[in-house]
């Protein structure tokens, strides 16, 4: 198992240290949590059970075993809080849904749970209630970046294709000319020697992307940095940036280059505050009016800030 390195270890501590007063704050280590006849384990997933979900699903947004869960799903269904069954139009996939009295227990668990809040709330004033609601915001947003997995994946790869027909359809309706699907990036251009291609992913789902391609000898181009409106405003096009830009070196590619529309100031913005500066057109890009390009340095040779 990998080491703490010693400049994390106090950041470790701290997240451990909040973990544990946290847990023990909100009664999570009672095996009958908010004081109904089972575990945190089992109420969580009667929660997320929601309208319905499959087993499938659920184990990748609680990052369960799928021995646990289907144990967990068995025992619910012994007491009649919930149904399994197959799914209509694939019998590969097994679902789950609330009973009835499964809909009634979840009502009290959230109302037990808004009691709870509630009187963690009470003790503090009304600035230091928005306080703890900004930085439980700030934590979240965190976390789930974190969360995130940048994974380099093959151009043609079905989750890079979807990623960019998302990524078109989003930027067709911002440009005002509209946008041609035929002027994307192919797959052999941003794959092997030629390129490169990521996907983030966010639990499993597809949440944003971005390409590489040589443009000429120590020259590589970054194309179509997308985030899903979903994951925005979580600092991800930026780890997808610095992500391509960690490719173009490991490809001795000290420059890229990029464009941009006229209509998207928040990633001229972007560009900019990552060390992009702007220069002549470098290529014939209908949709492009701003254009931009960055010298980069190995890690052991940037300044020390």
């Amino acid at each position: 198992m990998e080491q703490v390195s010693t400049d994390q270890q106090d950041h470790v501590s701290a997240f451990r240290r909040f973990n544990r007063y946290f847990t023990r704050r909100i009664g999570v280590l009672d095996d009958h949590y908010l004081g109904q006849d089972r575990p945190l384990g089992e109420a969580r997933l009667l929660f997320e059970v929601g309208d319905g979900a499959s087993l499938r699903e659920l184990r990748s947004r609680l990052g369960l075993d799928a021995g646990y869960l289907s144990r967990m799903a068995k025992a619910l269904q012994a007491q009649g809080l919930v149904r399994l069954s197959a799914h209509p139009r694939d019998n590969r996939l097994r679902m789950i849904g609330l009973t009835p009295a499964g809909r009634a227990e979840v009502e009290e668990q959230n109302r037990r749970a808004n009691v709870v809040v509630s009187d963690v709330l009470d003790g503090l004033s009304e600035p230091q209630r928005a306080e703890l609601t900004g930085a439980m915001a700030t934590a979240h947003r965190l976390l789930r970046l974190a969360g995130i997995t940048v994974d380099l994946v093959d151009g043609a790869a079905p989750d890079a294709r979807a990623c960019l027909d998302a990524y078109a359809a989003d930027i067709d309706e911002r440009f005002p000319e509209g946008f041609d699907k035929a002027d994307l990036v192919r797959p052999r251009e941003v794959s092997g020697e030629a390129g490169a291609f990521f996907v983030a992913y966010e639990e499993g789902r597809p949440v944003g992307c971005g390409a590489l391609r040589r443009l000429a000898d120590g020259v590589g181009e970054i194309r179509h940095v997308w985030v899903h409106p979903a994951a925005r405003r979580l600092g991800l096009a930026r780890r997808l940036l610095a992500a391509l830009e960690q490719e173009a070196l490991a490809r001795d590619l000290t420059v890229v280059r990029l464009d941009t529309h006229a209509v998207l100031t928040e990633a001229q913005a972007m560009y900019r505050a990552c060390g992009y500066t702007a220069i002549p057109a470098y290529e014939d890009n209908v949709y492009a009016s701003h254009w931009f390009e960055k010298r980069l340095a190995p890690r052991g040779d940037r300044p020390v800030s």
